[in-house]
């Protein structure tokens, strides 16, 4: 996400996320040497990009104990009857892959789990939906091709499997898994089939906000989509072009900046992995100026409530 300036109304959702550091402090985190610490109580791991998404579930741990690994803190406790592990990814797809695989070596992940906001891509879709897609794709691993003779001259050493956005193309990735017998070409990556039914199973069980704190209601009702694709990339996409290439180009219904990158790392360790992201502006589609100041707070509320239910819907054990 780029930075942005925010006005006063954001600044009180924003406050929200200090409650995590008040909270850190009250704890006494432990500082951790990077090498040494190991949890090795079964966990599942709980991820936000930043404080204001993840304030919402840290108020409600119980048993709540913090140790910081590489200046990390992560929080364990139980949540929704589950022993569960919450961070801070950090923004950006290099921070979301960083930390989660830092998770991943200091403590016995057996799911992971995203909760926070996005950006709307598929026009049947509005702001404060929540969408819980079955694959994610990295959909700027790309060539900025060479322009040549009015077209655009690619190299043939790299997969192209969608079509280009201008000198835009892109490619697939590869991942290293450990009992692979050679590394792996790909562009997207599954979500665990389990959690997506239970995802499936919990959007029942939850009433999503349609009005902010400071009484800005939607236009219309907010409803939780299971299934389709998301995409992931280190830009903040604010332009209706894009946005459109991306839905026609990849089926997307909701773009981010760290989903992707947990899922490729979720996939090259093994462990199941599942998104859940709430729309808290259009990507550029919307009539007027981003309204991602605005709903904010209420779109983390939403995603954060979807995970509170899908923790209640899974089983204890796998």
């Amino acid at each position: 996400m780029t930075l942005l300036t925010f006005r006063p109304r954001t600044v009180r959702t924003l406050l929200a996320g200090l409650f995590v550091a008040i909270l850190l402090a009250a704890v006494s985190p432990a500082p951790a040497d990077a090498h040494g610490i190991r949890d090795e109580t079964p966990r599942i791991a709980v991820v936000s990009a930043f404080a204001p998404e993840l304030a919402i579930l840290q108020a409600e741990l119980d048993g709540a104990s913090v140790q910081s690994v590489n200046g990390v803190a992560f929080a364990t406790g139980t949540l929704e009857g589950h022993e569960v592990v919450l961070f801070l990814s950090g923004i950006s797809v290099v921070n979301a892959a960083m930390t989660v695989q830092l998770a991943l070596d200091h403590f016995s992940i057996e799911r992971i789990v995203f909760s926070g906001i996005a950006g709307g891509v598929d026009p049947g879709l509005n702001i404060g939906d929540v969408v819980i897609a079955d694959r994610w794709g990295q959909y700027l691993e790309m060539l900025f091709a060479r322009e040549v003779d009015g077209g655009w001259m690619t190299m043939p050493f790299f997969e192209y499997p969608y079509a280009n956005f201008g000198m835009m193309f892109p490619r697939s990735v590869t991942v290293l898994r450990a009992d692979a017998e050679a590394p792996e070409t790909r562009f997207w990556f599954p979500v665990d089939e389990a959690l997506l039914a239970s995802a499936g199973s919990a959007a029942n069980d939850v009433a999503l906000a349609h009005c902010t704190a400071e009484d800005r209601c939607l236009d219309k009702a907010p409803r939780i989509v299971v299934g389709g694709s998301g995409v992931s990339g280190g830009a903040f996409i604010d332009n209706a072009a894009f946005r459109t290439w991306a839905f026609e180009t990849f089926g997307a219904r909701v773009l981010d900046m760290e989903s992707a990158a947990v899922a490729h790392v979720a996939y090259a360790n093994d462990v199941p992995f599942l998104a859940v992201r709430s729309l808290a502006d259009l990507a550029g589609g919307g009539e007027g100026a981003n309204q991602m100041e605005v709903f904010l707070g209420l779109a983390a509320g939403n995603a954060a409530a979807v995970v509170k239910a899908l923790l209640r819907a899974m089983p204890s054990e796998n």
